[in-house]
């Protein structure tokens, strides 16, 4: 069976490399816009901590369980480093009753969630002692099992494992034909085509309300310091500090909706990071700014991601729609396209995630 795969963020990568996991014909068409949301995005892999109503967080638990057996599969595939790594995570606030209130939440959550490892409070200490450039007064309730990942090395790595394995690449834009893809004067013919085009998802099909979600973020880089195991830190904000090794800290995000596809480090996003960032860490304030990054989040109206077969046309599957959470969701909802595109089982009740909810058929 042949599949062709429009987008190279980290859905089509995911997809594209489970596909030719199974021995599949792929061919991913990317068009190497600026902006897609996995170059620029820091991944937190720690949905126990979510606000997010059920189907979102059911969702993103299983995504957040897939993790292992997907680094296990790359391994496997000699792929080389993904980046993903353990490291915990943790709600900040210097309000007891926030904390109470998280600590139950995410403690009912990680119940019965082997991959979200144990649940407790720290005191102010205990915070500090785990990330140091935080403020003085600020307890946490830490998740053991919370993760952070690269965006564009993981991206890499899935693409690299997928080539291994016989998939093509094809770089061009591209437009969806009656029996398949045409894209830099080439005419792929396919079985199915996997739309995972992220924020540009409307080019293709403009009667799906996805719509670009500019997020500014920034990386610092704190020199001769170890943050290799520093976890990942959640205030009750939407924004939070994620670190790598090589002393580097990165700070996010905003969420600009209604952003079009403006490409640009703004003033008041740069503030908007920067304040947030210094309250809660201000550590920070003698770091090297190193860079801020652009990625247009595809943000869908409910906030679920939008995953399964057109219903006038069967052969085309889409993976898109993420929002925020790309980089928890994506990688697991390739192994489900995948299945759906080659007629094999899903492991999941995708009806909540269905197209034709937005579009009424």
């Amino acid at each position: 069976m042949r599949v062709v795969v429009i987008g190279s963020g980290i859905a089509g990568a995911s997809t594209a490399h489970q596909l030719a996991r199974r021995g599949a014909d792929v061919v991913v068409v990317d068009a190497g816009r600026p902006g897609v949301a996995t170059a620029a995005g820091a991944g937190i892999v720690c949905p126990w901590t979510s606000r997010r109503g059920d189907d979102e967080y059911r969702f993103a638990a299983a995504a957040a369980a897939y993790y292992p057996d997907l680094i296990a599969q790359l391994a496997d595939d000699g792929a080389g480093d993904t980046s993903f790594e353990v490291v915990g995570g943790m709600i900040v606030s210097a309000d007891e009753r926030e904390l109470d209130e998280a600590y139950q939440r995410v403690s009912e959550r990680a119940a019965g969630e082997p991959a979200a490892g144990a649940v407790e409070r720290l005191d102010p200490a205990q915070t500090r002692e785990l990330f140091p450039a935080l403020a003085p007064d600020l307890a946490a309730v830490h998740v053991s099992g919370g993760g952070r990942v690269d965006g564009r090395r993981l991206r890499q790595a899935l693409l690299d494992a997928a080539v291994a394995r016989g998939a093509r690449l094809v770089h061009g834009v591209a437009e969806l034909t009656p029996r398949g893809v045409r894209a830099a004067d080439e005419d792929l013919a396919a079985d199915r085509v996997v739309i995972a085009a992220g924020a540009w998802t409307g080019d293709l099909l403009p009667a799906l309300p996805v719509a670009p979600q500019r997020g500014q973020i920034s990386h610092f880089e704190l020199p001769g310091t170890d943050t290799g195991r520093w976890p990942v830190v959640q205030p009750v904000s939407s924004h939070y500090l994620l670190a790598f090794p090589g002393s580097r800290v990165v700070a996010g995000a905003t969420r600009e909706t209604g952003s079009g596809f403006d490409h640009r480090v703004t003033a008041a996003g740069q503030r908007e990071v920067l304040d947030h960032a210094l309250t809660v860490a201000p550590g920070l304030a003698d770091a090297t700014l190193l860079e801020t990054r652009i990625g247009f989040r595809p943000a869908s109206p409910d906030g679920l991601p939008l995953l399964g077969a057109l219903e006038d046309r069967p052969d085309v599957l889409l993976a898109t729609g993420f929002g925020p959470g790309g980089l928890t969701q994506a990688p697991f909802s390739g192994h489900l396209i995948a299945c759906l595109a080659l007629d094999a089982e899903v492991p999941v009740d995708l009806t909540p995630y269905r197209p034709e909810r937005f579009t009424g058929r």
